[in-house]
């Protein structure tokens, strides 16, 4: 993040890089002035930014200086790709039409809706996307919702708070905090922390962290024409958990994966995942391999306030020991979007099993994410 937009995140940097955009660098200019001549809706995305942004944001987008513009907020540089690919044009969109509150921030940014048509602000979006010249960062468009087991191909700056319950038989709680950050145009680390509670037969609840996960996500592919997303992981599991509790599988495993996205017509998505789990003492642990695939559609209450995202996952895994049955389940559930801001989301849903239900239990699913990329947790309410 640039030093101009390190104390704001993404989403400060963006409402503050639109209202750069739209001010005329005056008091007077926050308030959205007649509708443009007819002439002017005519004109290129290039030459709307030069008569209505380039006054304070500067004629290459990297912002003009402070003695020039109204107001003393550091502007973004909309040329620095890590901050320009991350939002989809929507929640730029969402700004400049309605102003800096429609995603929780201060009412500086004035709505446009008034002043400038939808064809007029797509224009410009569009030559402001020109202004990153490096086309190797995945576009937020392909951001797709999250499942709640299936992984994402798309890199990210996350966190997130997941938890199954037991919905029969023994007490279990499985929870797992999971940090994810980007580094790079297409790459992810991530570290997950296992933990949880699980009643034992005669001897009451037992509690534990359990191993601990370092994984690395790199996007081999990824095309917003196409609508597509290819990345590889590489994940190590490591024996750190307490095994004499149960919290933990005793030995260090291996879990290569490629994931998938696409955006389907009609605000629709799938994700695929597909990979193998190898133990590196098979006498504890047995090769298995997976398979899990999540079809969905997202849903904007108005045009661009709180989003609900109701999908299904189908999922698979097989013990690479011959004769053992392939296990199926599938996950029906809901995200929807918490905050103003849509960084904060929630997803709930269930776990049922389609064969071997006796040994294999239903689960509740849900998790709490925190996309702090785009600014603090209680920000943007």
């Amino acid at each position: 993040m640039p030093a101009s937009t390190a104390s704001y995140g993404a989403g400060s940097a963006l409402a503050l890089a639109l209202a750069a955009a739209f001010h005329a660098g005056s008091p007077t200019a926050l308030r959205a002035g007649p509708a443009p001549e007819p002439r002017q809706t005519e004109q290129t995305g290039h030459a709307l930014y030069v008569a209505a942004c380039a006054s304070c944001h500067g004629p290459d987008g990297r912002g003009a200086p402070k003695a020039m513009v109204a107001f003393a907020d550091p502007l973004p540089d909309l040329t620095d790709c890590s901050f320009a690919t991350r939002e989809p044009d929507a929640d730029w969109m969402a700004i400049v039409h309605d102003g800096g509150p429609a995603r929780g921030f201060g009412r500086m940014m004035p709505a446009f809706g008034g002043a400038l048509t939808l064809e007029q602000i797509e224009r410009i979006l569009a030559y402001v996307r020109t202004l990153c010249p490096d086309r190797s960062w995945p576009r937020g468009e392909l951001n797709l919702p999250r499942p709640l087991v299936t992984e994402k191909a798309f890199p990210e700056d996350e966190v997130v708070l997941s938890t199954g319950l037991a919905a029969e038989g023994e007490g279990d709680v499985a929870s797992k905090l999971v940090y994810e950050r980007r580094f790079g145009a297409r790459n992810q680390v991530e570290l997950v922390v296992p933990f949880g509670f699980a009643e034992t037969s005669g001897s009451g609840w037992a509690s534990g962290v359990g191993d601990l996960g370092v994984a690395v996500k790199r996007a081999l592919f990824h095309s917003l024409e196409s609508g597509r997303i290819l990345s590889v992981t590489g994940e190590v599991v490591l024996p750190t958990g307490n095994d004499a509790k149960g919290f933990s599988k005793g030995t260090t495993v291996f879990e290569p994966f490629v994931s998938f996205g696409q955006i389907l017509p009609g605000e629709g998505f799938l994700h695929a995942q597909a990979g193998v789990a190898l133990p590196a003492n098979t006498d504890r642990v047995r090769s298995e391999a997976f398979w899990r695939v999540a079809m969905g559609r997202s849903f904007s209450e108005k045009r661009w306030g709180r989003t609900w995202s109701p999908m299904v996952e189908l999922l698979g895994a097989r013990e690479l020991v011959a004769g053992e049955p392939v296990h199926w389940d599938a996950v029906p559930q809901v995200q929807v979007t918490l905050s103003r801001r849509q960084h904060v989301m929630a997803s709930l849903g269930v776990r049922i099993p389609l064969n071997d239900a006796g040994a294999r239990p239903t689960q509740v699913l849900f998790y709490v994410l925190w996309d702090w990329f785009d600014g603090p947790l209680l920000g943007g309410w």
